[in-house]
C-alpha cells in the first residue's frame, strides 16, 4: 500500500508518486515542496511491490489516482527501482506516466541502465536541503510548466 503523506484537497492539482524508503529523503521532499509552495498533490511508496500496487491500482489503492510523474529511488526493499523502471514502462497503461530517478547513486552503470529503461531523466540526490529544493522546484517547474503531458485516459 502507497502511504499517503500529504494531501491537498484540489483534485486539479498535479499528483506525484514518490517511490522512497528512506524517511530522511522524504521529509526532505516534503520540505521541498512546502518551502517551494508547490501545488502537488504527493503519494508515497516506500518499496517497490507498493509502488507498483499503488500504479496499478490494486488493494487499497483502487481508488488512488493516476500520478503525473514519478518520482523513483534506485535502492528499494522487495523490487528495485531499476525493476519498477521497467515494470513502468513496458505496461501499456502506465509507460507515458513519466518517470524521473532520483537517487543517490551517481554510478554510470545505474545511468546507463535507467535510460536504456526508458527513465525520463536521471538526478543525483542533492544532501543539502537548499540545494534539493532547488531541485524538486526545478523538476515540477519543468514537468509541469514547460511539458505537455498527456491526459489521462
Amino acid at each position: 500500500m502507497a502511504e499517503q503523506r500529504i494531501k491537498c484537497s484540489d483534485d486539479s492539482l498535479m499528483n506525484v508518486l514518490l517511490v522512497e524508503d528512506n524517511l530522511g529523503d522524504v521529509r526532505l521532499t516534503e520540505e521541498a515542496i512546502k518551502d517551494g509552495k508547490l501545488a502537488v498533490n504527493l503519494y508515497v511508496a516506500s518499496d517497490g511491490v507498493d509502488a507498483m500496487e499503488f500504479l496499478r491500482k490494486e488493494g487499497e489503492n483502487a481508488n488512488a489516482p493516476t500520478p503525473d510523474l514519478v518520482l523513483l529511488d534506485l535502492n528499494l526493499p522487495r523490487k528495485n527501482g531499476h525493476e519498477v523502471l521497467s515494470d513502468i514502462k513496458t505496461d501499456s497503461k502506465l509507460k507515458s506516466i513519466p518517470v524521473v530517478v532520483l537517487t543517490s547513486s551517481e554510478a554510470d552503470t545505474d545511468i546507463v541502465k535507467c535510460y536504456d529503461l526508458y527513465a525520463n531523466c536521471y538526478i543525483a540526490k542533492p544532501v543539502d536541503l537548499e540545494q534539493f529544493a532547488i531541485v524538486v522546484k526545478t523538476i515540477k517547474n519543468f514537468w509541469f510548466t514547460i511539458v505537455r503531458l498527456p491526459e489521462e485516459a
